[in-house]
């Protein structure tokens, strides 16, 4: 079929008259659908049709032309013209319209995506992603297949902030698996730029955990950082894995990540200077996984460790004492360190100055206060929620067909002759 001049008018024509009503919509869905493949194949006599068209009344019509007309390569000239007409788009268009075809409206977004980490201009990608994002959610609880594009560009642009908003999301729906990896490895960078390390050490254990049935690059990131956090923030690491975890990650993650795991060891049992020494001979190593800043900051937490550690012991310390005691060069380094980890909840401690004494002091929280009572609550809260959700999808489970066809074949492994053995009578 040849798209002439009056049969793009006729459907110009459809597109503006059965925008209005739910009825009318799916009617339309239906004859695009019908039409999808001429319009792709001829999109460029498409192009003029989406200024006679509104794309805040016509989104579905709107959406399968610009899809048609930004299939290929865009030409470079083209590509600012390129990135308007879909930003605009996804700004007013309906989202009621636009989720009759949701593959289209991510294609879309996809590529406006593509289009600005090539100009290198992720910061203009960051607000039209998280607009997409909310439009194309079923709800806050759905992982889409943009919410790894949208972290990716926050973590180019910097925008630590705007991207952990969208990770205190409670996930419990993915699409595919490569978007769940892809957004919890996204996440945890997010969070280590955003000195948000719990959060990262959580991301960055589901995708270690996750189900795997072969080994993937985003694991094996995603274990290195894990590492690195694991010691910068909890001052420990423990190589063991969790039972849930596949045995493909068990066999194959460590011996991957050989220096992470041996600069583990070397920071659990070894020295400041041992410490130096090993990072200082697997130098190139680190820089080549864009790690040695994460893993100069490993060797700073060594310093908060042996800190953290005197506490434990001493009430008062000289900041001379707390300097040879934690292999730190100078007292004013030493004093540098306690400050910082003062100013970050990790110790409580007064420095008198003039005397070059630290006192250190129990942790002042009462567990009493406003705030921390509406923290407990809303934690609680959560914790409800989840396990009313978890009830909701186990009984899901237990009624879906494949589930209960696996379930039978495992129970046919089980016959009368395994009995044979057991007493008939029990003997009193």
């Amino acid at each position: 079929m040849i798209l002439n001049a009056n049969s793009v008018d006729s459907l110009v024509t459809e597109i503006q008259a059965l925008s209005a009503t739910s009825h009318d919509l799916l009617e339309l869905h239906k004859r695009l659908k019908d039409y999808d493949d001429v319009i792709r194949s001829q999109a460029a006599s498409f192009a003029s049709c989406l200024t006679r068209i509104d794309p805040s009344i016509h989104s579905l019509g709107y959406l399968y032309i610009l899809e048609a007309c930004t299939a290929g390569p865009v030409p470079e000239a083209q590509a600012n013209e390129f990135i308007i007409s879909v930003v605009g788009f996804i700004d007013v268009c309906s989202f009621e319209q636009i989720r009759l075809v949701p593959d289209k409206f991510i294609s879309v977004c996809k590529r406006l995506h593509e289009q600005l980490i090539n100009l290198n201009a992720p910061m203009r990608a960051v607000g039209p992603l998280l607009t997409a994002i909310r439009k194309i959610q079923a709800s806050s609880e759905h992982l889409t297949p943009l919410h790894p594009d949208f972290l990716q560009v926050c973590l180019l642009a910097k925008c630590y902030k705007i991207g952990y908003g969208i990770l205190e999301d409670d996930i419990y729906e993915v699409d595919q698996p490569r978007d769940f990896f892809l957004y919890c490895y996204y996440g945890g960078m997010i969070c280590i730029g955003h000195k948000r390390f719990a959060k990262a050490l959580e991301l960055f254990h589901n995708v270690v955990t996750a189900p795997m049935s072969t080994m993937n690059a985003i694991a094996v990131e995603a274990y290195k950082k894990y590492i690195l956090v694991s010691l910068i923030h909890l001052r420990q690491f423990s190589a063991s894995f969790p039972k849930y975890t596949s045995s493909v990650a068990q066999r194959n993650l460590k011996n991957l990540c050989l220096p992470y795991i041996e600069l583990a060891t070397s920071y659990n049992t070894g020295t400041i200077s041992e410490l130096k020494a090993f990072v200082q001979a697997n130098r190139e190593k680190f820089e080549n996984g864009n790690d040695l800043g994460l893993v100069n900051q490993v060797v700073s937490s060594m310093y908060k460790r042996n800190i953290q550690r005197l506490t434990q012991t001493y009430l008062t310390l000289s900041l001379k004492d707390i300097a040879n005691t934690a292999q730190i060069d100078t007292s004013k380094e030493a004093e540098m360190h306690v400050l910082q980890m003062i100013e970050d909840g990790e110790i409580y401690a007064t420095i008198n100055q003039k005397a070059g004494m630290v006192r250190f002091l129990e942790d002042p929280e009462q567990y009493k206060t406003c705030e921390m009572i509406e923290h407990i609550d809303s934690s609680i809260q959560r914790i409800m929620k989840m396990s009313k959700k978890l009830k909701t999808m186990d009984e899901s489970m237990s009624c879906d067909p494949l589930y209960l066809s696996k379930i039978g074949r495992e129970r046919q492994r089980f016959d009368f002759d395994d009995f044979d053995n057991v007493p008939q009578k029990l003997n009193l």
